[in-house]
């Protein structure tokens, strides 16, 4: 039996004679708590973190009160430490429920207080307090300077809750779709610190007015006992919308391979052009224009605009620190350096030991992947920031086509939370805007190779024509991007360097981002490892 067990000082039905306002200034609750029942509610929780890692025990950090008259919640930051000595803090909200129409996944503990029978429950679950925490927003005071700290943006006007429901399913947060007009995004994981999300959305909303992502419109952050500034919740416009980048993407990539037997195309006879080559879309060869058709070329075109756009409104603030673009130094150097090695390190690890997990085309690039280790590892060692002259700015660290939402003709570009695996610190690191970039197209290489997977046994085409025929149409994707991208930054006075230097950083970025992604592959969907390992190849192979 374990220590924490032998300690128990309760058992069910659970009786305290305390009020509610006071129950977690109560030892013996605190304790019970924290037991094993609340370490099987959060295992079960979609947006539990830690599910590859051995729980050791739950501690309750800090709590406050989120209350309006005489209604009162509380909201617990806790601690969750792992048996290999690492921990991390997530937000729970709770409320005390004795309706026993509660569905039992939603309950957390039964207990008793004053007498009174009921349930310890997430209090989101609750409409009651969804629209509490709304209310004290759009009642928030300007320069509120309590710990518990409520803030509307001063474009927010909505005065009035009408109603709530969940967003859908979630990983990491929980949203909820407010009046129909408005999402609160409760942070589940939460850190010591200003979370990206709320920073950039708020800075972009209210500095630069930028128009196309979902607008800032109030939020809920609390000081902590070491005077910390921890973001708990994020209210923003909710983007009518047709879906996100990703499905509509392939969607149309569906198409472009399909148009291949129904054009009675024949992919060695498609004419190629050179990786990172700027196209207007007058430079696209007829060829492709009729493979592929003229619409995803326009599209990319208007995504490339909104994507220079966010830079360059990240790239114009001169007063706030957080914000005010900055060059490499030798400090970002080591810093990149240190981080990338470790990284690769791990990825080769991993592939070692997989390398039985695959087969094929990913077999044969896993292998060339671990032979020519030391040449991969000389490319993240060749970044000299003294030949750089680009600017480094805050970039949205995670950007793929599953953060954009399409809307018409047009779209909306969301969640800056940053890279998962990243620390809050080094999500708040200023890169080359190009890190972005890199991002976006492994993203389109990723779509591409999805359709080949998912879609592949409806194009009568042999697997390596297909990949033949898609590393083509990413080439022109890319081309047609960057030419509409470089030229608006370039316009603007964003400094992302000379031709050479862009080159350089992409390749760099891609291979960083490519590397990154191996690692979730060969965990997860071994077979679809040759898409990473494509990438990887094909940036060390490009001889430009």
């Amino acid at each position: 039996m374990s220590k924490k067990k032998q300690e128990s000082i309760l058992q069910p039905p659970y009786k305290f004679d305390v009020e509610w306002e006071n129950l977690l200034d109560d030892k013996k609750f605190v304790k019970v708590f924290l037991s094993d029942i609340l370490e099987e509610y959060i295992l079960k929780q979609r947006w539990y973190g830690g599910k590859s890692s051995k729980l050791k025990y739950i501690e309750l950090q800090e709590y406050f009160r989120i209350q309006q008259n005489e209604e009162m919640y509380y909201g617990l930051l806790l601690e969750v430490n792992f048996e290999e000595a690492f921990y991390q803090h997530y937000f729970l909200p709770i409320a005390f429920v004795s309706d026993e129409s509660f569905a039992e996944k939603d309950r957390i503990l039964p207990l008793s207080i004053k007498g009174q029978e009921g349930f310890i429950i997430d209090a989101i679950n609750l409409e009651s307090f969804r629209k509490l925490v709304f209310e004290r927003i759009i009642n928030a005071e300007p320069n509120d300077t309590t710990r518990v700290q409520y803030h509307k943006s001063i474009n927010f006007t909505e005065t009035e809750y009408i109603s709530s429901k969940f967003m859908g399913l979630e990983q990491s947060n929980t949203s909820i779709i407010i009046n129909d007009t408005s999402v609160i995004k409760f942070f589940r994981r939460i850190y010591a610190d200003k979370n990206p999300d709320y920073e950039m959305s708020r800075y972009l909303s209210e500095r630069r007015e930028y128009k196309n992502t979902p607008a800032y419109q109030g939020s809920l952050n609390i000081i902590d006992v070491e005077n910390v500034y921890i973001t708990i919740a994020l209210m923003q416009e909710l983007v009518p919308n047709q879906g996100d980048a990703w499905d509509y993407f392939l969607k149309e990539l569906h198409k472009i391979f399909s148009n291949l037997e129904y054009k009675k195309i024949h992919v060695d006879n498609l004419p190629s052009t050179e990786l990172f080559q700027r196209l207007k879309i007058g430079d696209v060869p007829p060829e492709i224009i009729d493979w592929a058709g003229l619409n995803i070329f326009l599209k990319l075109q208007v995504l490339a605009r909104r994507t220079a756009e966010m830079h360059v409104a990240l790239g114009s603030e001169f007063e706030d620190t957080a914000f005010t673009p900055t060059h490499f130094n030798g400090d970002y150097e080591v810093w990149l350096k240190n981080r990338l090695l470790y990284q690769f390190q791990n990825r080769l690890n991993t592939v070692e030991n997989s390398l039985h997990r695959l087969e094929g085309r990913s077999l044969d690039l896993a292998k060339e992947f671990l032979e020519r280790k030391n040449e991969i590892r000389k490319r993240f060692v060749a970044f000299d920031w003294t030949k750089l002259k680009g600017e480094r700015i805050r970039v949205h660290g995670d950007y793929h086509l599953g953060q954009i939402l399409v809307k018409d003709d047009d779209f909306y570009l969301l969640d800056f939370e940053g890279e998962p695996e990243s620390t809050i610190r080094d999500r708040k690191v200023k890169q080359p805007p190009l890190k972005d970039i890199a991002g976006i197209f492994r993203s389109f290489h990723y779509a591409i190779y999805a359709t080949i997977f998912n879609q592949g046994d409806n194009y009568p085409y042999s697997q390596e024509e297909l990949f033949k025929a898609g590393e083509l149409l990413y080439r022109y994707f890319i081309g047609v991007f960057m030419e509409n991208y470089v030229s608006l930054i370039q316009e603007h006075n964003l400094n992302i360097g000379y031709s050479q230097e862009r080159i350089f950083l992409l390749k760099y970025c891609m291979l960083e981002k490519a590397v990154y992604e191996l690692g979730y592959e060969m965990n997860s969907r071994p077979m679809w490892a040759v898409i990473p390992l494509e990438g990887i190849m094909g940036i060390i192979n490009d001889r430009n």
